[in-house]
């Protein structure tokens, strides 16, 4: 079957576009651990919303700022998988891996975390519209974590992160254990473009802890 030229195009702009999120991802690893903080906050939308009642890059390096200068001395951000969904020809969602270490004084913490991402294209760029981090574990080098209360920041005490609070199938595992030798059921495969939201369902976005 010929393919128009309207639907090659529409598929070339969607690889573009895809290769275009895939890069915000890596610019903003680098320009956080690299401090150069006008390329950072230029990866966001300009009316990004900072907090609650806050908006723009301007309020967004100001946060960013401070929490670096506050807690590390230095970070490494390493990107892990990305996976990305496409709501409409503007507008993306995805998720990001990301293995993480800090320096924060006497202490080296590695993390463990995901983000779950907005994407909006605005005049032919694509930008973040929101990033939610969701945290498994931080804990200093030589001291896993292991146990409840994976997130252990150094002089906070510890506490819950929502690493699997975006996904229902992490608590349905564990209260769901097969009895018997019957055979499970099995649902259809998710949509390829609905793989996110399938797994989603209709599960709230978690209550970050700002670290």
């Amino acid at each position: 079957m010929a393919i128009s030229d309207t639907n090659l195009a529409q598929r070339l702009d969607r690889l573009e576009s895809t290769e275009a999120i895939r890069q915000l991802a890596g610019k903003y690893a680098l320009s956080l651990d690299m401090r150069d903080l006008d390329a950072h906050v230029g990866l966001f939308a300009e009316d990004i919303r900072v907090g609650k009642e806050k908006v723009g890059r301007a309020h967004l390096k100001s946060w960013v700022d401070q929490t670096l200068r506050d807690q590390f001395t230095g970070t490494s951000h390493h990107i892990g998988q990305h996976i990305i969904e496409f709501i409409d020809e503007d507008h993306a969602i995805g998720v990001v891996y990301s293995k993480n270490e800090h320096e924060t004084g006497p202490e080296w913490v590695i993390m463990q975390m995901l983000y779950w991402d907005d994407y909006e294209r605005i005049n032919g760029e694509w930008f973040f519209r929101r990033r939610l981090p969701c945290y498994w574990y931080a804990s200093d080098l030589n001291r896993p974590a292991i146990g409840d209360m994976k997130m252990r920041w150094p002089g906070r005490e510890p506490y819950n992160g929502t690493f699997h609070d975006l996904f229902p199938s992490w608590d349905t595992f564990w209260r769901n254990r097969p009895t018997g030798n019957e055979l499970p059921e099995v649902a259809s495969p998710a949509p390829m473009d609905k793989f996110l939201l399938t797994m989603r369902g209709d599960t709230p976005a978690p209550r970050i802890r700002v670290r």
